[in-house]
């Protein structure tokens, strides 16, 4: 323990060090508006949100938000929320995967992304909940601002905020002709390339339309193709308009459309093997990993993919009464996604395993919210609607040489590589036909539809001048209906094999059934093989919300609140007839928003505690692997913690800002159990401790324009390992390296915008002290192959930018 409190202070004391020598910009808690220039008034930045479904100073809002804005984006180069994901202490977003991405605030996450599972983060486009994780992720594309709201926020949003939301606020047409466009060239052959233009159309109506490109060769090479991997192929394009119908009536329709079509993760073997035919050694043992930030790659997965097509229609309407106003959103999203990825991190057929990930989604979404001001109440009330319509097709293919290399290993099978053995019978006896070298797949298909229906209020009583109290609710109701179907196994040449082999009586010759090798080897599900299950069920919640802020005077604001998260049950998508029941979470919270004005300084912190209950989740169970590739089950468990958030922004002279934020949680299994180990009393794996920290500074030229420096610094400390750590692979200490190990990131960029505004260049880079780690590793494989694999972080990338503006 005084070890990792050790690497904490010294990781945290780096942080802080790497920034104020350097001067870093921009801290990712509630970043503000580029720097002010010398010439204009030393004052912090007002900061709007609508967290509350009203808009409001974030200094007046009783709740633990983080604010990103466009100048964050632009600082490191953001293409997705993902790149964002360390410098929002508290937010953790796994996005190795664009189609199937992870989030996580406040240690509360969704580890599955079937169709059965709602995620436990809701992520909000212009107030639509995106339904899914294949839609959850979408290339950054005109966004003004990210509001980040931590703690359960089911009386504000739509729908599963249990952990808290990420709401993502795009720019709206304007009045304003306007237009922009940027080219970005990187390392690896980051070609990225966006613009927008903004037109109005008379003097009520105006249009707005930006489009994006985004490309990169890929970061990592395999060894023995040299085809590179990793790469990025993106493209989106968003149209909106806006119509002022009458004096009090607005429109707002927008379009929005992205293509991804790249290769999937690679995947870094960990096992140094002998020369081909041999096997890997099995079990693998941990003590002779490879490193793999120096192992070489060899991937060999049959039509490799990572796709997605996404498009989406947003209509909102907003009407103002002489009492309040109304605000209708109407919302239509449909994606396709496909993700086919290699699970072996080898390219030897007898080690072949990989697995794809095909969904198609539709959904639709409704809400009508009222809001007014009536004396001394505050208030917002409304109801929504929610439909979606999914189907998911989860498939695993291997080679016989690889079903093979598992039948020796496992003791299920007498440890005999039958399809080997039958090999030599049939050389033997001069045959030419063989049970090796041939495809094999199987599939689980299941089919989703999902319903929602809600009602909800919030009202905030203005007791005194200096005193407010909100009381919100939500009732809400889910259906749900699912399906499984595991049809027979697919191996249409092996079929013929043993066809031509049973006519020629060699089946009875040899005295073997040829049936044990059409059964399933991965979806072994005996009596259920071919036969479609269905289960429906439903869940009904209410939600309360309660706070009460005080102010202390003019600059500083305290709040207390106690609040409730929901998120709906559902099923596991590859374990049929696997049903789980809604979860629970209650968060109290206390806080202080404060802000010194002679000083330019403001400072927001809270601390918390939180009880997740019933918490469902996918756990990858070795105990299903006797007889073949252990599947990911369900578990059951509750969780606690406690933590403290803290943000600080500081505008000392004319034209410098620094800012530091900061999250320490300590969460624990309250009860629990994986693999057969009891996790009551461990740590969930989230880090003590993450934070971030910057300056930066903007220089005149006097009539050259101005030069812009920033650079930022974030820290994520070491993961708390439990006893399933090692099995999940998010947490382990090896003898080459570790998994969970305290990470850093470092960020520079120096722009330079011409005095008329309308031009601009900059040089950026990211992790630029090239900064790298084992982000995970994955043994789904590696109890029946021998073969478990890593993913690893992207190394350092330096570029240009060019920027116009008009």
């Amino acid at each position: 323990m005084k070890l990792n409190q050790r690497n904490l202070v010294i990781g945290l004391r780096r942080a802080l060090l790497a920034s104020m020598v350097l001067g870093a910009s921009g801290a990712a808690l509630a970043q503000t508006a580029p720097a002010a220039a010398p010439d204009e008034a030393t004052t912090l930045d007002t900061i709007k949100v609508t967290a509350q479904s009203r808009e409001q100073e974030l200094k007046d809002v009783p709740i633990a938000i983080s604010v990103i804005n466009a100048d964050l984006i632009d600082d490191v180069a953001a293409t997705d929320i993902g790149d964002l994901d360390m410098f929002v202490p508290g937010l953790d977003v796994g996005s190795d995967s664009p189609t199937q991405p992870r989030y996580a605030i406040r240690g509360i996450s969704t580890g599955d992304f079937g169709i059965g599972t709602d995620p436990a983060v809701g992520v909000y486009i212009d107030g639509v909940y995106s339904a899914r994780t294949g839609g959850a992720m979408l290339a950054f594309n005109d966004i003004e601002r990210i509001e980040v709201l931590k703690g359960p926020q089911g009386t504000l949003f739509g729908r599963n905020s249990a952990a808290g939301a990420v709401s993502i606020i795009t720019n709206k047409p304007s009045n304003v002709a306007e237009g922009n466009a940027r080219v970005r060239i990187g390392e690896d052959g980051r070609r990225y390339m966006s613009g927008l233009f903004n037109v109005p159309v008379g003097e009520r109506n105006a249009f707005r339309f930006s489009a994006l490109s985004n490309h990169s060769d890929g970061w990592m090479s395999d060894a023995a193709s040299g085809q590179k991997l990793n790469p990025q192929d993106t493209w989106a394009l968003k149209a909106a308009w806006r119509s002022e119908l009458g004096e009090s009536t607005t429109l707002n329709l927008s379009w929005d459309y992205e293509d991804i079509d790249q290769l999937a993760r690679p995947a870094v073997g960990l096992v140094a093997l002998d020369p081909y035919p041999a096997t890997a050694p099995y079990p693998a043992d941990g003590n002779t990993y490879l490193n793999p930030l120096k192992a070489p790659v060899y991937n060999d997965v049959r039509q490799n993919e990572e796709s997605r097509t996404f498009n989406g229609l947003t209509l909102q309407i907003d009407h103002a009464f002489p009492w309040g106003s109304l605000q209708s959103t109407t919302a239509f999203r449909d994606f396709d996604t496909e993700n086919r990825e290699d699970e072996d991190g080898t390219n030897r057929i007898n080690l072949y395993f990989d697995t794809a990930n095909i969904e198609s989604n539709r959904s639709y979404y409704q809400e009508f919210k009222f809001s007014g001001v009536s004396g001394s109440l505050d208030w917002v009330a409304g109801a929504s609607w929610f439909k979606e319509d999914a189907d998911q097709t989860s498939e695993t293919n291997l080679f016989t040489d690889s079903i093979g290399t598992a039948m020796g290993n496992l003791p299920a099978y007498g440890g005999v590589n039958a399809f080997a053995m039958l090999d030599q019978i049939l050389e033997g006896a001069g045959l030419p036909l063989r049970m090796q070298g041939h495809q094999w797949k199987e599939s689980m298909v299941n089919h989703g539809k999902a319903e929602a229906y809600a009602a909800f209020g919030d009202v905030i009583w203005h007791a005194s001048d200096r005193l407010n109290v909100t009381f919100g609710l939500r009732v809400t109701h889910d259906r749900k209906e699912f399906s499984w179907f595991n049809g027979p196994r697919d191996a249409q040449t092996l079929d013929a094999t043993i066809a031509m082999l049973d006519a020629a009586g060699f089946w009875q010759m040899i005295g073997l059934d040829p049936a044990m090798f059409m059964q399933d080897f991965v979806f072994a599900f005996g009596e259920l093989e071919g036969v479609k299950t269905k289960r429906k069920d439903s869940w009904t919640d209410v939600s309360p919300r309660f706070v009460i802020d005080y102010a202390l005077n003019d600059n500083t604001m305290v709040f207390g609140s106690l609040a409730k998260g929901y998120k709906a049950g559902g099923f596991n998508s590859v374990q049929p007839l696997s049903e789980f029941d809604n979860e629970d979470v209650w968060n109290a919270e206390f806080g202080i928003k404060t802000v010194f004005p002679e000083q330019k300084l403001s400072l927001n912190a809270s601390t918390y505690y939180y009880l997740y209950q019933d918490r469902q989740a996918i756990s990858l169970d070795l105990n299903t692997a006797g007889s073949g590739v252990p599947r990911y089950i369900t578990d059951t468990s509750d969780m606690e913690a406690w933590g403290v958030d803290v943000d600080l922004q500081w505008r000392p002279i004319q034209g410098l800002d620094l800012t530091l934020g900061a999250a320490f949680i300590d969460a624990t299994y309250k009860n629990g159990d994986s693999n057969g180990r009891d996790l009551s009393g461990d740590p969930t794996g989230e880090p003590y401790l993450s934070a971030t920290a910057g300056v930066g500074y903007t220089w005149l030229i006097n009539d050259g324009g101005d030069v812009r420096f920033s650079l930022q610094h974030a820290y994520r400390g070491e993961s708390r390992c439990n006893s399933d750590s090692g099995v999940q692979g998010d947490c382990n200490r090896y003898p080459a390296f570790s998994v969970g190990e305290a990470q850093h990131r470092t960020d520079v960029r120096v722009q330079w915008t011409a005095q008329s505004g309308h031009w601009g260049m900059g040089l950026y880079g990211n992790n630029v002290f090239d900064e790298r780690y084992v982000v995970g590793i994955n043994n789904i494989s590696a109890s029946v192959l021998g073969t478990p694999f890593a993913t690893i972080s992207a190394p350092r990338e330096i570029g240009v930018e060019l920027n116009a503006k008009f």
